[in-house]
Formats: C-alpha cells, structure tokens, sequence
C-alpha cells in the first residue's frame, strides 16, 4: 500500500467536490473516516465514481440503485457500502 502524499490527499479532495451538496456532505464524510488507509486501488475506484454525474452517483449513494457495468466491482460495491452506511 502506497501512502497518499498531501498533494495526494488535496487532490482527492478537490476531484471529491460536487454540484449537489449531499453527495458533498457523503463522500466528505467518508474521506474523514477512511482517507488515512485509502490505497491506490481506493483512489482509482473513487476516480470513477467521480465521473459520475451528480444524480447519478446520488442515486448510487443513496441506494436507489445498484453499481452495473463497469462499475459493479467488488471495490466499488465496499466503498459505495461504506458511504452509504455512514
């Protein structure tokens, strides 16, 4: 595991801001719990989250639906179950 750098974690951050404040509110609820032991297998599957549109990934968060296609991997499916149980 490769640690983050702060220009890393700065990053991630900024990449993590969005247009609709709950997905703000989630995913910066997540990185203040786990952006510590984040790997760079965490930071590429949040990276795709990322390029998801907001209602998109809201709906994702919110469990109004299931990750499919590219997105349905077994790292994806932990993170999104960690945001949505926070």
């Amino acid at each position: 595991m490769n640690e983050l750098t702060d220009l890393d974690r700065t990053r991630l951050r900024w990449r993590a801001r969005r247009g609709l404040l709950e997905n703000d509110l989630i995913i910066t609820k997540y990185l203040d719990a786990y952006e510590s032991s984040l790997t760079n297998e965490d930071v590429a599957a949040l990276t795709e989250l990322f390029e998801l549109g907001d209602n998109d990934l809201l709906d994702l968060l919110l469990a109004r639906k299931e990750p499919e296609g590219d997105l349905d991997t077994p790292k994806l499916r932990e993170i999104i179950h960690k945001m949505r149980e926070l």
